[in-house]
């Protein structure tokens, strides 16, 4: 049975606080409930339960520095930073959709071409994301899909990632903990402490790789 949103919650401050504390210090305090209805009624649904007790735990991270707290670079988002990020990428989708009727769209959202029609669905809601601008969206569309996690980036649109750890935002928060607790790899990517105490994920290709032969 998978975890709770706040169980796992739970061994992951435990773990950053004794091994990653620069990394700990970047949580954020609960949001605000009021901030998590005004979400809502941005993007016009209800947000799943599971992303509701994320932010209820902590809404998302206070800046930049101290690491990254998920695999692929990614650090979780405000509330305020979902309806913000929401904005953002839903007149991308709204472009493909009217290029897709034969309408005029401006040259500068076509650049995703109609391949990754998705990208920028407002059904779509961006929960973490990485300093190269990719996202981390939790699928709100009521098919096969709903409640599981995607990567959605410029280049290569939404991509549905086969690991479990995308399964649901549960799986992803267990999975992490896990790995946190015994260093093993959560789909290719381990956690490693830097010198100043801050959390990041490395692959373990490139951890394991030979190092360059010398000139």
């Amino acid at each position: 049975m998978t975890a709770s949103i706040d169980e796992s919650w739970a061994r992951i401050e435990t773990w950053l606080a004794e091994h990653a504390p620069r990394t700990y210090a970047t949580l954020a305090p609960p949001a605000d409930p009021a901030d998590i209805a005004a979400v809502e009624r941005v993007i016009g649904r209800p947000l799943l339960k599971p992303l509701v007790a994320s932010l209820l735990r902590h809404d998302g991270v206070l800046d930049r520095i101290g690491g990254s707290l998920l695999p692929g670079y990614y650090r979780p988002i405000s509330a305020r930073g979902i309806a913000t990020a929401w904005h953002r990428l839903t007149p991308y989708y709204d472009a493909c959709e009217a290029d897709e009727r034969g309408e005029e769209v401006d040259d500068d959202f076509m650049t995703l071409g109609s391949s990754r029609i998705l990208y920028g669905h407002p059904w779509l809601i961006p929960v973490a994301r990485d300093p190269g601008g990719a996202y981390m969206v939790l699928d709100h569309r009521p098919e096969i899909d709903r409640g599981r996690l995607h990567e959605a980036e410029p280049v290569e649109g939404v991509m549905r990632v086969p690991h479990e750890k995308w399964g649901s935002l549960p799986l992803l928060m267990e999975a992490v903990a896990t790995s946190m607790e015994t260093s093993r790899p959560l789909n290719g990517d381990v956690p490693v402490v830097d010198e100043e105490q801050g959390l990041h994920w490395e692959s373990v290709r490139l951890r394991d790789a030979p190092p360059p032969p010398r000139a």
